[in-house]
């Protein structure tokens, strides 16, 4: 089992950027692919961004690709997403997952934080 828990979401202006991270504080992290996802208020969750075990393989949203980067630190048992070009849409609050598999899909992922907030401003 791995707890996770986001940080560094905020308040920022249209095109500025944001980096935020998740830490698991107990189980072994660097077993589990972590996911990205996102939910605006009135609006279904939305998959963001996932990154595999060892950090090779990185997928993105279509709505997030080419601005948003995911990575990660198994020695700091740390999941990072840099947010840039930010637009008002991106407005929700972001959480991470951990599951066995890199996917897509939310049922794929076992472990969930409690989320950050992130708004953008136009």
């Amino acid at each position: 089992q791995v707890q996770l828990v986001e940080s560094g979401g905020g308040l920022v202006q249209a095109g500025g950027s944001l980096r935020l991270s998740c830490a698991a504080s107990e189980g072994t992290f660097s077993s589990y692919a972590i996911a990205w996802f996102r939910q605006a208020p009135g609006k279904e969750r939305e998959f963001v961004a996932a990154i595999s075990w060892g950090g090779r393989g990185t997928y993105y949203g279509d709505s997030v690709k080419g601005r948003f980067t995911i990575s990660r630190n198994n020695g700091k048992s740390t999941v990072y997403l840099q947010m840039s070009s930010l637009k008002p849409e991106d407005t929700a609050v972001y959480c991470c997952a951990a599951g066995a598999t890199t996917s897509w899909l939310q049922s794929n992922y076992d472990y969930w934080g409690q989320g950050t907030q992130v708004t953008v401003s136009s």
